[in-house]
């Protein structure tokens, strides 16, 4: 059956993510209530990205952009590939601070490219949408809270990732600390070592369980939850300020950790009433996105276009 292109714009909402969540290496996330908006339209030739927002005159605006390369690898799975594409981006997820900016791109991408087509969703559902963008991100854990939304549970099979969602308790009120310096994944990974000591991996591993309890039933245990010994010690180093304030935090009795691979710190406790992290530091307390990457026909509307997320508390 050939592969029709619809016309017209769509547009899709995604959410920002913290992945990890102290000891869940590369496998928990958690879905975020500040959100990138892109709308997409397919064009009789060329690329053209507009960006608003969180990198506004530093990211590509053409075939380079982060949501077109993905758009291009789900339009090849479902068999078509438009002559041309126009894309608005308005961006409210931080670039590059562990709040899953390029997952929140890659699954924009893939979500864009099944609603240009026809009968996208049946060539390509939730699973497989989850699989492509796990591929193209290199893992699972901020991918999937971003489609699914909420707190999700990761993992690869040889076939390719999958993921469940678990309710969250109503006493979790996440708080992040932005700071001004950026961070790079890589650069992050690379400060990880081949091999962690047994003891280590058995204790993350029980903080790991223990942290789904925590999270979905018990939030009176997050801080002993959260105790990681596989990724934050040894990326410490390169992200100093980070590593300090989640210390800081700990000491007053905060589930603090690193969002993602830094340098963003993550409270999943409450954080005492006027504690000051520093003026380098943007504190917002989000809410936790239950819903995930919400897709609608149409262009943005002037509250998409609103480049500060509404709702933010600083």
């Amino acid at each position: 059956m050939p592969t029709i292109l619809t016309s017209g714009p769509v547009r899709v909402r995604v959410p920002a993510t913290s992945a990890n969540l102290g000891p869940g290496f590369d496998s928990l996330g958690l879905a975020l209530g500040l959100h990138d908006d892109v709308a997409a339209e397919v064009t009789a030739g060329g690329v053209r990205v507009a960006v608003t927002g969180e990198g506004a005159g530093e990211l590509p605006g053409d075939d380079r952009h982060l949501v077109v390369t993905a758009m291009r690898a789900a339009f090849d799975v479902l068999g078509a590939q438009p002559a041309g594409l126009a894309l608005e981006c308005v961006n409210r997820i931080p670039q590059a601070r562990g709040l899953g900016s390029s997952s929140a791109a890659i699954v924009a991408g893939v979500l864009l490219a099944r609603a240009l087509v026809a009968d996208g969703a049946e060539r390509l559902d939730d699973a497989a949408a989850l699989r492509l963008a796990s591929e193209l991100e290199g893992h699972p854990d901020n991918v999937a809270p971003c489609l699914l939304g909420g707190f999700t549970v990761a993992w690869t099979e040889p076939a390719g990732a999958r993921a469940v969602t678990l309710p969250v308790a109503g006493a979790v009120r996440p708080t992040v600390f932005v700071p001004g310096e950026r961070g790079l994944t890589s650069v992050a990974r690379a400060a990880l070592p081949a091999t962690v000591p047994h003891g280590d991996a058995a204790l993350t591993a029980g903080r790991a369980a223990l942290l789904v309890h925590a999270l979905t039933a018990d939030p009176a245990l997050l801080l002993p939850a959260t105790v990681d010994r596989l990724h934050q010690d040894y990326r410490a180093e390169g992200m100093p300020a980070t590593a300090a304030l989640v210390a800081t935090l700990r000491e007053a009795g905060v589930a603090a950790v690193v969002s993602g691979a830094g340098p963003t710190v993550l409270a999943l406790s409450q954080v005492p009433a006027g504690f000051q992290a520093g003026t380098d530091w943007r504190r917002w307390e989000l809410p936790i996105d239950v819903s995930g990457a919400r897709v609608a026909r149409g262009r943005l509307g002037h509250a998409e276009r609103d480049p500060v997320a509404a709702g933010r508390k600083s």
